[in-house]
C-alpha cells in the first residue's frame, strides 16, 4: 500500500468532517488500488456525515475482490449494529468468493437471522457467490428459498443451485 493510500485512511477517522470527506473522495478516485484498505472503507460507511458515507461508497462499488487475509475483519462486521456496514461487509465476502469460505458459519447465520432483510438478502447472495464450499449452509440456505420475502427466496434458490453445482 502506497504512503499517500495509508495517509488517506488514516484521514478517515480525523475528528475534522471535512478531513474525512476529502480523504473518502480521494480514496473513491485510487480506484481497484483501494482493494487493500477494504476494511477501514467498510469501517467508514457508519461514518456521521452523510457526504462521507457516500464518498465511501462510492469507493466500494468499484472495489475488487478484497484479500483473503481480510475475511476475518469483514465477517466481525456482519452482526454490527450499523446496516450498511453489514450490508458492505456481506458484499465485500461475496465479490472474494470462495477465499471467504471460513465466515460460511457467519453468512448462513445472517441468512435467516440478521434483524435486516438487505442483510439477509446479501448473505444469501455471498453464499451463492462462494459456491461449493458453502454446503454447509444448505439448511439455512433452504429455509430462506422458502421465504415470504421474494428477493430472499429467489437470492436463497440461486445460491442453493451454485452451492450444489
Amino acid at each position: 500500500m502506497s504512503q499517500d493510500v495509508r495517509s488517506l485512511v488514516a484521514s478517515l477517522t480525523s475528528k475534522d468532517t471535512a478531513t474525512r470527506r476529502e480523504a473518502a473522495e480521494s480514496l473513491a478516485r485510487v480506484g481497484p488500488d483501494a482493494a487493500t484498505v477494504a476494511v477501514p472503507l467498510v469501517q467508514a460507511c457508519g461514518d456521521d456525515d452523510e457526504e462521507v458515507r457516500n464518498w465511501v461508497v462510492a469507493a466500494l462499488e468499484e472495489l475488487p475482490p478484497p484479500n483473503a487475509s481480510d475475511a476475518a475483519a469483514l465477517e466481525a462486521f456482519i452482526n454490527g449494529e450499523n446496516l450498511d456496514v453489514a450490508f458492505w461487509a456481506t458484499t465485500l465476502l461475496g465479490r472474494m468468493e470462495a477465499a471467504a469460505a471460513p465466515t460460511v458459519p457467519t453468512l448462513a447465520l445472517a441468512v435467516i437471522d440478521h434483524p435486516e432483510l438487505v442483510v439477509r438478502e446479501r448473505a444469501a447472495w455471498a453464499l451463492g457467490k462462494i459456491g461449493k464450499p458453502a454446503a454447509g449452509a444448505i439448511p439455512q440456505l433452504e429455509a430462506a428459498s422458502t421465504s415470504e420475502e421474494p428477493r430472499l427466496a429467489r437470492l436463497a434458490t440461486i445460491a442453493l443451485q451454485a452451492v450444489r453445482s
